[in-house]
């Protein structure tokens, strides 16, 4: 089972991190690929370097940012495989044991067996 985590930190978009929280992430980091349960994981520049794209009513809108709902913004993601839902919650909570204050919501992806023919 394949889950995207988003986190959304609670310190001010953009907030650097420390060298110590550096130094613990890639140590997670580290440790979760090589139990095979980290695919990828990113972070995210400042919303001011990004835009809104929507649609709504047959018609298209561009917002450049930056957004003002901070505490709604995605500072990251991983794409994780776990046995259960229950083991990527707990990778979950490690990962913000290092990155600090702050949410992460866990969605499981679709596989392509999910669309096969009943």
């Amino acid at each position: 089972m394949r889950y995207l985590c988003l986190y959304k930190p609670s310190k001010p978009e953009g907030a650097p991190p420390t060298q110590d929280e550096m130094a613990r992430m890639g140590t997670l980091i580290e440790e979760m690929m090589k139990a095979g349960t980290l695919i990828s994981t990113e972070g995210c520049q400042p919303s001011a370097k990004g835009a809104r794209v929507r649609l709504s009513g047959g018609k298209i809108s561009v917002t450049d940012g930056p957004f003002s709902e901070s505490k709604e913004l995605i500072g990251g993601f991983a794409i994780i495989q776990t046995k259960s839902k229950e083991e990527a919650i707990e990778l979950t909570k490690r990962f913000l044991e290092v990155a600090g204050e702050g949410e992460s919501e866990i969605r499981l992806l679709h596989e392509m067996s999910d669309f096969a023919p009943a």
